[in-house]
C-alpha cells in the first residue's frame, strides 16, 4: 500500500514531507489484506442461530462476530446491539465488522487481523522510497464511546510515533503537579483526520503535518487499550 499513497499524494501535488503523520482509514487495509468476506461463504454454528434469532441479526454476520472475539462483553437482544472484545482487545460493535462502503451486497469488511504490522508495513514501505525521512501511520477505524453519544475516529494501529503524551509529573499554570494526564493523541489525530476523509468522501489517508510528537520505531496499539482489571465498566 505505501506506493499507491505516495503516488496518489504526489499525484495531488502533496508529496509527503518529513515527520507527516499518515492517517489510513481501516477499510482500505482491510480491502488491501483480503479482509472482504462474503456472507454466502459462511455457515453460521448453532450459537450463532441462537444469538442472530435473538438479537435479530444474519447468523452469518453472528457467526464472523463470534470468530473475531475473544469475548462477548455486552448483548442487547430488544436493540439488537452486540458489543465484543476483538481478538486485539478492542471493545468495540460487532467486533468492528460492518458493511458500509464494501461492494456486494453480502459481504462485509473484518478489521485486519495485525492493524499495528499493517500499519508498520505502510510506514518502512514508504520511508524506502523517499530516502532520508520519518514518518509515522495511524490506522483509524470509527468506534462508538461509552460515555457520549455519537462515533468518533479512534486508532487501532500505528507504527513510528508513541500514542500516548504524558503529563505526569510536569506541573499546570498555577504549579501544582500533574499526576494522572495522560493524553491518547493517537486517538485524538485519528479523530481529527476524519474530519478529512468524512465517511463517505473516498478519501482513505489524511496527512497530518506540523505535529510535533515522540517518535517510536515499533508501534503496539495495546499501549492505550485498558486492562479488564482497571476497567469499571466490565
Amino acid at each position: 500500500m505505501g506506493p499507491i499513497i505516495l503516488k496518489a499524494a504526489e499525484s495531488q501535488g502533496t508529496t509527503i514531507e518529513d515527520r507527516d503523520i499518515l492517517v489510513v482509514t481501516q477499510k482500505i487495509v482491510s480491502k488491501a489484506e483480503g479482509r472482504i468476506v462474503s456472507l454466502n461463504d459462511i455457515t453460521p454454528s448453532r450459537m450463532a442461530c441462537e444469538l442472530g434469532c435473538d438479537t435479530g441479526k444474519d447468523p452469518r454476520l453472528v457467526e464472523l462476530i463470534l470468530k473475531e472475539s475473544r469475548s462477548l462483553v455486552r448483548i442487547d437482544r430488544d436493540r439488537g446491539i452486540i458489543i465484543s472484545e476483538t481478538n486485539h482487545g478492542f471493545i468495540c460493535a460487532n467486533a468492528g465488522i460492518d458493511a458500509s462502503n464494501v461492494p456486494g451486497g453480502d459481504s462485509v469488511s473484518l478489521l485486519p487481523e495485525y492493524p499495528d504490522r499493517s500499519a508498520n508495513e505502510i510506514r518502512t514501505q514508504i520511508e524506502a522510497y523517499v530516502g532520508n525521512m520519518e514518518i509515522s501511520v495511524i490506522i483509524s477505524d470509527t468506534f462508538g464511546r461509552a460515555w457520549r453519544e455519537g462515533h468518533v475516529n479512534f486508532a487501532i494501529g500505528l507504527s513510528g510515533i508513541n500514542p500516548l503524551k504524558d503529563y505526569k509529573g510536569t506541573t499546570d499554570t498555577q504549579g501544582q503537579s500533574l499526576n494522572v494526564t495522560n493524553i491518547a493523541i493517537a486517538d485524538e489525530l485519528a479523530s481529527t483526520a476524519e474530519l478529512v476523509t468524512g465517511k463517505a468522501l473516498n478519501i482513505p489517508v489524511a496527512i497530518v503535518r506540523g505535529y510535533e510528537y515522540a517518535k517510536l520505531e515499533n508501534g503496539d496499539i495495546s499501549v492505550i487499550l485498558r486492562d479488564e482489571i482497571k476497567d469499571l465498566f466490565r
